[in-house]
């Protein structure tokens, strides 16, 4: 199963408003490498959401509910719609992720202003381990 990572400001549109919702819309992005990794999605996948601004952490998992479609509002994107699974038991920051040289090699390290990305299995589990959820 593919797993994903979905950045948002949390003081905009954060993790409790996706579990206020129980299923929302995933929209804005405008990013073609974003674009494409939306376009890779596939209903059942499991997503990090992670808060940008000054919280910079992973903080919740989502699932992907719907195949990508068109943007309603512009028809050269796509969307998502989500659904909140659970909260991490804390939340794991970027500058733990940053620290730990297993990640080096991930978009969230490297690209940091990407906001749709793969998150590879073994970066899938260590988040967990890091939050306390093996």
């Amino acid at each position: 199963m593919p797993y994903w990572l979905l950045k948002t400001e949390a003081g905009e549109y954060g993790y409790a408003d996706l579990e206020s919702s129980r299923r929302d819309t995933w929209d804005g992005v405008r990013n073609p490498s974003a674009q494409k990794n939306i376009r890779g999605m596939s209903p059942g996948d499991l997503a990090f959401i992670y808060h940008t601004g000054k919280e910079k952490a992973i903080v919740g998992v989502a699932e992907v509910v719907s195949p990508p479609y068109p943007d309603p509002t512009d028809s050269k994107l796509h969307v998502i719609d989500l659904a909140p699974k659970y909260r991490l038991s804390r939340p794991v920051t970027l500058a733990e992720i940053k620290a730990d040289p297993a990640f080096s090699d991930w978009e969230l390290a490297r690209l940091p202003r990407l906001s749709v990305m793969p998150a590879p299995p073994e970066h899938w589990n260590r988040v967990h381990a890091m939050a306390g959820r093996g």
